[in-house]
């Protein structure tokens, strides 16, 4: 039997739905919806440091006005802590994890990747994060846009932080603890996350668990290697007007939807770009300038 498919869009909280989130937040949402799947909405706000205040609200609120909507109640990593600390718990346990105190600096100085210093150092709790011990190290792995993809395979073995100095959960623990725990079976996002995604499948296998099926689109950019990003203010999508961004993101997405769209209702233009669309029209390219 094959798995029912279940997708996700999660953002985080550190700005206003833009042109490149509403992408992922596109993309991720036609291809569930194509293949009679649940489409999830999680918000990502493990790091207060970096959350703008009403931006979780603001987000939701945008989506709607989109007609892009969930299909189950909402997840706030922010609720997940208990979660979170079992799995690091049952890592000690089982001896594939450790307290590191090398800093950036440091790990920068001897060529970026951290060796293992700390592995067996046994140092103490306090100011020190937690890496898990890389076992699998995975460096390939087939994606369903940009096919057969090859990472860093000296930072795709590197034992990764999952819990960070400051008491903050890190990303890779979290999205794959959610992601496991909302049974996720699809994960399609862009191109500057395929270097975690290598770590985040090495990350299941540690786990045992088995890893979505991913999907990585092109980045929307103002340059070469400049991407669109809530940290560079990129300037948020009208919530007022979705008509013009949606058929944008669809144009930017391989789709070509027809000229007639352009004088259609929102739930119009999802219902065609859901009957028609097809993962293999998306370009494989990393970035797209706009």
């Amino acid at each position: 039997m094959s798995r029912t498919y279940r997708g996700r869009f999660a953002p985080s909280p550190s700005g206003f739905l833009h042109f490149g989130s509403l992408v992922a937040a596109l993309a991720s949402y036609l291809d569930a919806k194509h293949n009679n799947g649940q489409w999830l909405v999680r918000i990502e706000d493990i790091d207060p440091p970096r959350e703008k205040a009403g931006a979780s609200a603001e987000i939701l609120k945008t989506l709607e006005n989109y007609g892009l909507h969930w299909d189950e109640d909402v997840l706030y990593q922010s609720q997940q802590s208990n979660i979170y600390r079992e799995v690091l718990a049952e890592l000690k346990k089982q001896n594939l994890s450790y307290y590191c105190r090398c800093t950036r600096a440091q790990i920068k100085a001897i060529g970026g990747i951290y060796q293992g210093h700390c592995r067996d150092l046994a140092q103490p709790q306090t100011d020190s994060a937690i890496r898990v011990i890389n076992t699998t190290g995975v460096s390939q792995f087939n994606d369903l846009i940009q096919q057969q993809v090859t990472c860093n395979k000296e930072l795709a073995q590197e034992d990764f932080i999952v819990l960070r100095k400051d008491g903050l959960f890190a990303y890779q623990l979290a999205v794959v603890v959610d992601d496991i725990f909302q049974n996720i079976s699809h994960v399609i996002r862009g191109c500057d996350l395929l270097e975690p995604t290598a770590r985040q499948l090495s990350f299941y296998q540690i786990l045992q668990h088995t890893a979505p099926k991913f999907g990585h689109f092109p980045l929307a950019v103002t340059k070469p290697g400049f991407k669109l990003s809530k940290q560079n203010n990129a300037q948020a999508v009208d919530k007022h007007n979705p008509i013009p961004s949606l058929l944008s993101a669809l144009n930017f997405l391989g789709q070509q939807p027809p000229a007639a769209l352009q004088q259609a209702s929102v739930s119009e233009i999802l219902i065609w770009a859901t009957d028609n669309w097809s993962i293999t029209q998306v370009p494989n390219s990393k970035e797209i300038v706009l």
